[in-house]
């Protein structure tokens, strides 16, 4: 094996370089994967989350085992696996009480370097926790999902939604698509799907949605009581990461239901909302950060099943040399859902 492989450096929304970085030593208790595909996530578009060095583009991938320690014995040469970008831990308060994303210590850890590059390092605290080797009816860009879609998993724990409930999603973009896709999973009857582009609407359909609305054509609460037998819907999961975009899902919250934030503002943005409507409506506000061990393997565990129509999700297919291409479609956001990055080259029946 080279000493050094290709990695898709982020310097800029503007600026990504292709360069060579040496591959990752491990240790006796750590593998070496090869990076067999790796998805873009909206999060790195945002800028307030560009601060710093530049860094390895991509925390979607999927690899296969080509090295492993001495002291690795559950993982083969060659075994496929998901391994979760950050991983908890069980022995703090934090964790004992279920938000183990929101531990400090789940946040320091990371795979090496990262996502869009040729071969990444697994530490041995990723093997103990979160680590998965796929079953073979699950496709390598089917596992691409499974990151970012168990976040969406996770958000669905907290949504209080009862056997038939409408839910409605302010933002059809991939995230907002794994809303729609999963909630019928949790119990959701009606699922609304709202966006300002119609191409993401007709997505949204083919993922589920039993209703769409476009709030630029149409008025977005009388539409959604004219479906919902003159009611709002019983939970709002808002995807946009904008102070208008919360306000109209708030809007669309029936009294007693549950709204929640699926996305964050920008550090320091301030929403407001009316003191004596949020006494009186008794609406619940959740959100959710990230996926923990559990969101995944409930994920895998539904995808081996069946119950996910994760590759109809793939918009995009790119080779690493054309990472700055993947990252401009990324931030455009127009005709596409999840964009993909092959470190080795996109397999021929992917270009078929």
């Amino acid at each position: 094996m080279s000493k050094t492989m290709k990695a898709a450096l982020y310097y800029g929304p503007d600026d990504i370089r292709i360069e060579q970085l040496a591959v990752p030593e491990i240790s006796a208790d750590e593998v070496l994967l090869k990076t067999l595909v790796c998805g873009l996530c909206g999060g790195e578009t945002m800028a307030w989350r560009k601060k710093g060095t530049s860094r390895v583009l991509g925390h979607e991938p999927v690899g296969e085992v080509v090295a492993r320690g001495k002291n690795v014995t559950d993982y083969e040469i060659g075994d496929r696996l998901f391994v979760n970008h950050h991983v908890g831990r069980i022995d703090s308060h934090l964790s004992r009480r279920g938000h183990f994303t929101r531990d400090p210590f789940y946040g320091q850890t990371r795979l090496d370097p990262g996502g869009v590059c040729e071969f990444y390092r697994v530490s041995a605290q990723h093997l103990r926790m979160d680590a998965h080797k796929l079953p073979q009816n699950i496709s390598n860009e089917a596992a691409v999902t499974i990151e970012p879609w168990s976040c969406v998993l996770s958000g669905l724990k907290v949504c209080n939604i009862q056997p038939g409930d409408t839910l409605a999603v302010v933002g059809a973009g991939f995230m907002g698509q794994g809303f729609v896709h999963l909630a019928p999973l949790f119990g959701a009857g009606r699922v609304i799907a709202l966006d300002f582009s119609d191409w993401r609407l007709e997505r949204a359909r083919e993922f589920g949605a039993t209703h769409t609305i476009n709030p630029k054509r149409q008025e977005a609460e009388q539409t959604l009581r004219a479906a919902n037998n003159g009611r709002l819907a019983d939970t709002v999961v808002v995807t946009a990461p904008f102070v208008s975009a919360w306000d109209q899902a708030m809007a669309l919250v029936e009294v007693g239901g549950t709204l929640h934030l699926g996305a964050p503002l920008p550090p320091g943005t301030e929403w407001k909302r009316d003191g004596y409507k949020a006494f009186f409506d008794q609406i619940t506000v959740t959100s959710r950060y990230s996926a923990d061990h559990t969101d995944t393997y409930s994920y895998i565990r539904l995808l081996q099943a069946g119950r996910i129509d994760a590759e109809r999700a793939i918009s995009h297919r790119f080779d690493i040399d054309d990472s700055a291409s993947a990252f401009q479609t990324l931030v455009r956001a127009e005709k596409s859902l999840k964009i993909l990055v092959y470190p080795h080259g996109i397999p021929e029946k992917e270009n078929a």
